[in-house]
């Protein structure tokens, strides 16, 4: 991932707790074919490794061998940056659109796990982490037994070992602190949510 050194994220617990906000990545490998392809996943990180699951119907985790790489990339909030908001275009005209928005790429290599109770208990800590601070949280089993082996019959487990993390927030700080005010102001205005928290991402700690 391109990315100049005032948009690097260096503090890895930055990065966990945005990665967990996140709760899911597109999830690449390539085919042997030689074309990317790519799934949405929700994940889980717990140490160097993050593991997820997929349907076994779709086709990609068949063309996955043992330790091939993968790449993970968890998205945040973004928001097109109109040249209009900066308060350069008053004195003197030299500015052009962008882009605000902050992600993580997590690259390493990856298995493929078919094991059932591997599946339950990836199931189950996945569960218990998406239902967690729930009234009356959801749980495997709350569901009939052989509804839920036919459910993990459904599905492949994915172990992600994760050898590169690197982390970007482009969110204007290469502008003066005039063109960021107009940016945040800018963004608070357009109405979606997304701009509304960009513009929160702008503060003074970033």
């Amino acid at each position: 991932m391109y990315t100049p050194s005032f948009n690097r994220i260096d503090d890895d617990d930055e990065i966990r707790r945005f990665v967990a906000a996140a709760r899911s990545a597109q999830f690449v490998t390539v085919c042997p074919d030689g074309l990317p392809v790519a799934t949405l996943l929700p994940i889980m990180w717990d140490g160097n490794t993050i593991v997820a699951h997929m349907a076994r119907a779709n086709p990609q985790w068949k063309t996955i061998a043992d330790d091939s790489p993968a790449l993970l990339i968890c998205s945040g909030p973004q928001a097109y940056i109109s040249p209009s908001w900066y308060a350069a275009k008053a004195e003197h005209g030299r500015v052009v659109p962008t882009w605000n928005y902050t992600a993580v790429h997590l690259s390493g290599t990856v298995r493929v796990h078919e094991d059932r109770d591997w599946l339950r208990n990836v199931v189950t800590r996945l569960t218990a982490v998406h239902e967690g601070g729930r009234r009356d949280p959801w749980q495997p089993s709350d569901a009939p037994e052989r509804y839920i082996e036919g459910q993990l019959a459904g599905i492949v487990g994915l172990e992600i070992t994760v050898t590169r993390v690197e982390g970007k927030a482009k969110l204007s700080q290469n502008r003066s602190e005039a063109d960021r005010r107009g940016v945040i102001n800018g963004l608070l205005g357009e109405g979606h949510y997304e701009a509304a928290e960009v513009a929160a991402a702008m503060g003074p700690d970033h």
